[in-house]
């Protein structure tokens, strides 16, 4: 077993879009989500929220997870692999895709960490390389999502649980690894970025950068944020 943790966020990390918002917004403008206004007004709100943080978990995850429910499984498959091609590869920049990279070929465990639900991460996980995923976890009962949350959103403190409770599936913890890593963008993400040993502020909004800045945090900027 490797030494060697590390987690990515991927949201204004590695990639420089929202992939919830983007991904809504792709539905919503192809007809296949609601009235575009309305679902950008409330993406709007929400991403004002989130960079602040002040966003309550379970008001994301209940709107964004609405969308699952809209079609079946088969349709949402289509229409993700058109998100990709249209909205995610074409984002992708190539540091962030070398970032990773150099990590997967030193061996190291490596894990995208995002609070966006796994249906719309897990597919872009494998376009960066990256073998494990945490998301938060849209319930699933015959045949179709039901717009519930399974367990705990992956988002603030939940990203410590998950994190954990992922480790612990293979008989680890965080104390296992003589170093470990965590790329983020957010103030949101100071709890697990204080709990590795190697915390890096990645394209980091103001306040992370300056939090970066006092406890001497490396500072990593990827690209520009859109």
């Amino acid at each position: 077993m490797t030494q060697r943790l590390a987690l990515f966020d991927l949201d204004h990390t590695l990639l420089p879009i929202d992939t919830d918002r983007h991904w809504v917004d792709f539905l919503a403008r192809n007809g296949w989500g609601g009235d575009p206004k309305v679902v950008q007004a409330k993406n709007h709100e929400l991403m004002e929220k989130y960079t602040a943080g002040t966003l309550k978990i379970e008001e994301s995850v209940e709107f964004m997870l609405s969308f699952l429910n809209l079609h079946t499984p088969y349709e949402l498959a289509r229409f993700h692999e058109q998100y990709m091609h249209e909205v995610v590869r074409p984002a992708m920049r190539d540091k962030a895709v070398a970032l990773v990279a150099k990590h997967l070929e030193q061996g190291d465990l490596c894990c995208l960490v995002s609070a966006t639900n796994e249906f719309v991460i897990a597919p872009v996980a494998r376009a960066f390389g990256i073998p494990h995923v945490i998301g938060t976890v849209p319930e699933y009962k015959n045949g179709r999502y039901t717009g519930k949350v399974v367990g705990t959103p992956s988002y603030q403190n939940g990203k410590i649980v998950r994190v954990n409770e992922w480790l612990g599936s293979m008989g680890l913890t965080l104390e296992h690894f003589t170093e470990s890593w965590f790329y983020s963008d957010s103030q949101n993400d100071i709890p697990l970025l204080e709990a590795v040993t190697h915390p890096v502020a990645t394209n980091p909004v103001p306040p992370l950068r300056e939090l970066a800045n006092k406890k001497g945090w490396p500072v990593l900027d990827l690209f520009p944020l859109q």
